[in-house]
């Protein structure tokens, strides 16, 4: 009798389904379809989608506010008119963000004594101190040897006959509102502060706030604005209107007139007689 090979197996082995195949699909799990944008997209971080300790609303607002325009207005009533969450919920996930790095927000005050909050979407956090510290020791010194970059002066804007306080203020809202008409139009408080004498002098010529925006706002270039409060400068001067026709006091009272018969002072369109003096009169009866 042949002797049986014990480490022989009985029957050929069949090859586990999807096990060790290059070409397998998965039985289970998300199945990507992608295809390449091309034009209106965002490049967002998988540390942002993925993060384990972010919550889904915080990760998804995050990558609504990498979407949008600079200039949007993100305050926690803008979101919440925007999307379906309340305000409790949106400034929660606001709160997560900025305490993971993926936001900052700031307070500020305006020349006029208005406090506002300025806010910075970052894509990845810390990405400022980490390409300070990556630079070599050469390049760095070469950055300190350049001399400092200066901001060119905007344009000088016409003045107001009066600066009260009351006209000022009106034309810093005009100012601060013109971001509603463009997001490129959204001003520092040091411009603001230099236009508003510029818009003052035309809310003096009797032009309404609505009429100043619309002037300020119109026929804009449809390119990047790279210095909107010098565009905004030049045309609070070029386009500046005239001053309103003059019209005197309406004085119902005639001047003073010496009488030159008594010398006494009367009131009369053109100088005579007092009616004391005056023989034309008819004596009374």
């Amino acid at each position: 009798m042949d002797t049986q090979n014990p480490s022989a197996p009985p029957h050929a082995q069949s090859r586990v389904p999807g096990k060790n195949h290059p070409h397998a699909r998965p039985h289970s799990g998300v199945i990507h379809d992608n295809i390449r944008h091309t034009e209106n997209f965002t490049v967002i971080g998988n540390h942002l989608v993925q993060h384990q300790e972010l919550s889904l609303l915080a990760i998804g607002l995050a990558c609504y506010l990498q979407s949008v325009r600079q200039g949007t207005a993100v305050d926690i009533k803008s979101l919440a008119d925007r999307f379906p969450e309340g305000p409790t919920r949106i400034a929660a996930a606001l709160r997560e963000l900025e305490a993971h790095g993926y936001l900052r927000r700031t307070r500020e005050r305006t020349p006029t004594g208005q406090v506002v909050t300025r806010t910075v979407s970052c894509n990845k956090p810390g990405h400022r101190a980490a390409t300070t510290s990556d630079k070599p020791a050469r390049r760095t010194a070469a950055v300190k040897d350049k001399p400092p970059l200066r901001k060119k002066r905007l344009p000088a804007v016409p003045r107001p006959s009066t600066t009260s306080p009351a006209l000022l203020q009106a034309a810093v809202d005009v100012l601060a509102g013109l971001r509603r008409h463009d997001p490129r139009l959204l001003l520092s408080a040091a411009d603001a502060e230099h236009l508003a004498p510029g818009v003052a002098a035309w809310l003096e010529r009797e032009f309404t706030p609505a009429a100043v925006a619309r002037a300020l706002t119109e026929n804009l270039p449809p390119e990047p604005l790279t210095r909107p409060a010098a565009l905004l400068a030049h045309r609070l001067t070029a386009q500046l209107p005239p001053p309103p026709p003059f019209q005197p006091p309406s004085d119902p009272r005639h001047p003073l007139q010496n009488c030159d018969g008594c010398d006494r002072a009367f009131r009369a369109p053109a100088p005579g007689r007092c009616r004391d003096c005056r023989t034309d009169l008819p004596e009374a009866a």
